[in-house]
C-alpha cells in the first residue's frame, strides 16, 4: 500500500529523519515506535504533506507520488488522526465529519443528508456516534471516533494514528484497539504511532523502531517483549517498574477537609472530599476519568474556587486563593495539559523556566528583566533534566512532547515546592522519558516533598504510590496499599463494594 524510501529531513542543527525507509501492507497495523524526538512525527508529516523531505521518495500502491499538502494526501487515500484533535467544538459531530465536503441542497448545507451519511459510515465501520451531538459535549474517546470517521468519510484506506491513546482512559484505549481490528479486517491499513509498548504488542502486526532519526529495526511483534522493544528504543536496558525504598512520611504538608467543588456546568464534581499527603510520601489518586480529578486539582492550584471546605498547604490556608498564592505557599503543579496550562508555546525555554518568577532576581530587579541572566539560569536546569531539542533560546513549540514535559518538571521542581501536584505526569511521553520522570518523582519524595499523583495509568499509580486513594463521583471511596490487586482496585474505581 505504501513505501517510504530514503526519507531525509534536515532542520537547522538537527537531522530529524535520516535515510528512513518504511512500508505498509494492506490490512495490517504497522507500529512506529521511538522516543520523543526520534523522528516519528517528522516522518508522518512528510507522508501527510505537512513538510517536504530533502531527499527520498514516496510510493502509494506502487506509484511514485509527490505530496505537498494534506489535500494531496487525502486525494491519495491517506488520512491522519492527530494527537491533538482537529475538531470544531461548537459544531455537531456530523458537521465536523463532512466539513469542506458538505452535501448540499442547492446552495444550502443539507443537514439531514449529512447526518444520514455519517450514520451510514459509522454503521459500516462499527464506530457508533451521535451525528447531532455537539463535539464539546462528547467524551474524548468519542471525539477520537469522530476524527477517524472524518478520515474514512474522505475515502482513507491508509490511516495514520498519532499517539491515539495519549488522551484516552484505559477503557477507551481498549475500545480503540477493537476499532482498529475492525478497520483492518475491512482492508484499511494503519500506521500506529505510540510510546506504549503493551499497545504495540496487542495491536500491531509489525513494528519499526526509530532512534535519533534513524531506523534501528523493523520486525514482527510475534516473540517481542516490552523489555526488548524498550531496549531498541532507548539503546540501553530500561527499568519498566521502578524500585524504591519504603516511604518515611513526616508531618502533613497537604491537608484537604470536606472540599466541595463545582464543575463548569455548576454541578458538584468534588463532594465533601478529605485527604492528607505527608512530607516524604507519594499519594496516588486512581479513578476513571471524569470523577472529579480535574476539579480537585484546579481547587488545590488556585484555578477554581471551591464552594466549601479547606485546603492547607504547608501550614498555610490557601482555600479560594489565586494560582499565584498557591505557588507562594509552596504548591508546584505538573498539569495534565502541558501545551495549554504548562507552557507558553511561543516563549523560549528560558522564559518558560522563569514563568513563575519573572519579576524576581536573578531574572529581574527594579522592574527590569535581564534576558542573559534568564538564559544563564535556565541552561543548567535544561541539562540536569535532559531536555533535548534546543537550548535556552529555543521555543517550546519546537520540542517534542516528552521534552516539553521535562521543561515543566524542571521549572516546578527547581522552585523547591513543599507540595507537588503531578497530574498525568507521563501522558504522551515515551518509555525512556517515563523512566526519568518516575525516578525524579521518587527522588523528590525522598527529599521530603509531599506528592499528590493523579493518573489514569494504573501501572503508574501502582508503581509510584505509597498509598492509593480511589476517587469515585467526587469522593474518596477507598484506600489501598500499593500491593492491591488490579481487580480489587478496578472494582473500587467503578464504585463496586467501596468503603468510605
Amino acid at each position: 500500500m505504501l513505501e517510504l524510501k530514503g526519507i531525509t529531513k534536515r532542520y537547522p542543527g538537527v537531522v530529524a529523519s535520516d535515510d528512513v525507509s518504511f512500508d505498509l501492507r494492506k490490512g495490517e497495523v504497522h507500529a512506529l515506535l521511538g522516543e520523543n524526538g526520534a523522528g516519528k512525527s517528522t516522518l508522518m508529516n512528510v507522508l501527510y504533506g505537512l513538510t517536504t523531505p530533502d531527499e527520498g521518495e514516496i510510493r502509494v500502491r506502487g506509484e511514485r507520488v509527490d505530496i505537498h499538502s494534506p489535500s494531496d494526501a487525502i486525494a491519495l487515500g491517506i488520512g491522519m488522526v492527530h494527537q491533538h484533535f482537529m475538531l470544531v467544538p461548537v459544531m455537531t459531530v456530523a458537521e465536523n465529519i463532512v466539513l469542506a465536503v458538505e452535501p448540499r441542497r442547492g446552495p444550502l448545507f443539507d443537514r439531514d443528508q449529512a447526518a444520514a451519511r455519517v450514520r451510514a459510515i459509522s454503521d459500516r465501520y462499527g464506530l457508533a456516534v451521535e451525528p447531532d451531538a455537539l463535539v464539546e459535549d462528547i467524551t474524548v474517546g468519542m471525539q477520537q471516533r469522530v476524527e477517524i470517521l472524518k478520515a474514512l468519510y474522505r475515502g482513507a484506506d491508509i490511516l495514520i494514528l498519532d499517539e491515539p491513546t495519549a488522551v484516552l482512559t484505559p477503557q477507551e484505549a481498549k475500545e480503540l484497539e477493537q476499532i482498529i481490528a475492525s478497520l483492518t479486517s475491512q482492508g484499511t491499513s494503519v500506521i500506529f504511532i505510540t510510546h506504549k509498548l503493551n499497545e504495540v504488542l496487542d495491536a500491531a502486526d509489525r513494528v519499526t523502531v526509530l532512534r535519533r532519526g534513524r531506523v534501528i529495526a523493523t520486525q514482527t511483534t510475534e516473540g517481542a517483549t516490552e523489555a526488548s522493544l524498550a531496549t531498541l528504543m532507548v539503546g540501553r536496558e530500561v527499568v519498566l517498574r521502578i524500585d524504591k525504598a519504603p516511604a518515611k512520611p513526616g508531618r502533613p504538608r497537604l491537608e484537604i477537609h470536606d472540599l466541595v467543588v463545582h464543575d463548569d456546568r455548576g454541578l458538584e464534581a468534588v463532594r465533601g472530599l478529605s485527604l492528607q499527603v505527608a512530607a516524604g510520601e507519594i499519594v496516588g489518586v486512581a479513578g476513571v476519568d471524569g470523577n472529579g480529578q480535574a476539579e480537585l486539582i484546579d481547587a488545590i492550584t488556585g484555578l477554581r474556587r471551591p464552594t466549601s471546605g479547606r485546603i492547607v498547604a504547608d501550614g498555610r490556608d490557601i482555600t479560594g486563593g489565586s494560582p499565584h498564592q498557591a505557588l507562594e505557599a509552596g504548591v508546584g503543579h505538573i498539569p495534565t495539559d502541558r501545551q495549554h496550562r504548562g507552557l507558553v508555546m511561543d516563549f523560549s525555554l528560558a522564559e518558560n523556566i522563569i514563568l513563575h518568577d519573572f519579576d524576581k532576581p536573578p531574572a529581574a530587579r527594579g522592574g527590569w528583566m535581564f534576558p542573559r541572566r534568564v538564559e544563564a539560569a535556565a541552561a543548567p536546569l535544561l541539562a540536569e533534566f535532559d531536555v533535548r531539542g534546543g537550548g535556552p533560546k529555543a521555543h517550546a513549540n519546537s520540542l517534542s512532547g516528552g521534552n516539553q514535559q521535562k521543561v515543566i518538571i524542571a521549572r516546578e521542581i527547581s522552585r523547591d515546592p513543599a507540595v507537588l501536584v503531578a497530574s498525568q505526569p507521563t501522558r504522551g511521553i515515551d518509555v525512556g522519558a517515563i523512566e526519568y520522570v518516575h525516578q525524579r518523582l521518587i527522588a523528590e519524595r525522598d527529599e521530603g516533598r509531599a506528592i499528590l499523583l493523579v493518573s489514569l495509568e494504573l501501572e503508574e499509580v501502582l508503581s509510584l504510590s505509597d498509598r492509593i486513594l480511589v476517587i469515585f463521583e467526587g469522593r474518596i471511596v477507598a484506600e489501598f496499599a500499593p500491593g492491591v490487586g488490579r481487580e480489587e482496585l478496578g472494582e473500587a474505581m467503578l464504585g463496586i463494594g467501596t468503603r468510605a
